[in-house]
């Protein structure tokens, strides 16, 4: 209890502004509307999608099973709700799902599913567009590997197939490899773009006399870009086969294998990625 002195006067506390135009916080002045979901910091919402799974058994149903329903709900249901809750749901599917993905890769194949990280940014938008094209067969494979799951624990009767991911990794993921490969090589030697801003073509110095007012001359140095302008990225697709692939170009709506080259069953990815860098590199140089 506290006693205060009669002598005391009582002080009002300073004010909040100096400028009574401007309102006192917490009020920021113009209404923003009411609150969303998915207006919470991107680290709160991964961890409330964290908090969705079962953290104590049923007695029916063990954790195991329920988490991967979970996560079968995760992957069908939740991250389609809008673009906050797909980046979210995506971190943590394709972080469960990797090792079991690497696990498929077949030799001489290699493999890297996750985005850039030069393209990574604060924006949902770029978050979901990603120049890595083998993060699509990362994204099949994780629906696909789901329902499987689930469907052997709804029933015994259901046997997970061999095949049933044979497409994915005999021809989807090492052609989606490969594209990313041309795109790294290609980019570093010049002949591929993925971005139409950023194009550097190699240039030549030219040497140009300027005369002034004495008559007198003064050499300056210009430079002109020469040689083939890159191709972009996005209009460049692979055609594979075990003994050959080929690089596709699509122009005006028309694709045409403008290069390609034999490969051994057992060559690695980056050694034919290689081959059809070189080969595009002639093919533009001869116009």
């Amino acid at each position: 209890m506290i006693i205060l002195e009669e002598k005391m006067q009582y002080v009002p506390p300073p004010p909040y502004v100096t400028n009574l135009s401007v309102p006192p916080p917490p009020f920021p002045g113009e209404h923003r509307g009411a609150a969303k979901l998915s207006d919470l910091p991107p680290y709160l919402l991964l961890r409330i999608v964290y908090m969705t799974f079962p953290q104590t058994p049923r007695i029916d149903e063990a954790k195991i099973e329920r988490q991967r329903k979970t996560l079968c709900w995760l992957s069908m249901q939740l991250r389609l709700v809008n673009r906050s809750f797909y980046i979210a749901c995506e971190h943590l599917l394709r972080s469960t799902y990797l090792p079991a993905y690497d696990s498929m890769i077949r030799p001489p194949y290699s493999s890297d599913p996750f985005p850039l990280s030069s393209s990574a940014s604060t924006s949902s938008v770029s978050a979901i567009d990603t120049l890595q094209r083998e993060t699509k067969v990362l994204d099949l494979f994780i629906a696909l590997k789901v329902h499987e799951d689930v469907m052997v624990d709804d029933s015994s009767l259901h046997l997970e197939r061999d095949d049933s991911f044979k497409d994915l990794f005999d021809l989807m993921q090492p052609r989606s490899r490969l594209e990313d490969l041309v795109r790294d090589y290609g980019v570093r030697d010049g002949v591929v773009h993925t971005n139409p801003t950023e194009v550097n073509t190699p240039s030549s110095s030219s040497t140009i006399l300027r005369m002034n007012n004495s008559g007198t001359g003064s050499a300056s140095t210009s430079k002109q870009p020469t040689g083939p302008v890159p191709v972009s990225f996005s209009a460049l697709s692979i055609s594979f086969s075990p003994r050959r692939v080929g690089l596709v170009l699509t122009a005006s709506g028309r694709k045409r294998t403008i290069v390609d080259a034999a490969r051994m069953r057992d060559e690695k990815l980056e050694v034919t990625a290689k081959k059809l860098v070189r080969q595009l590199k002639v093919w533009l140089s001869e116009g």
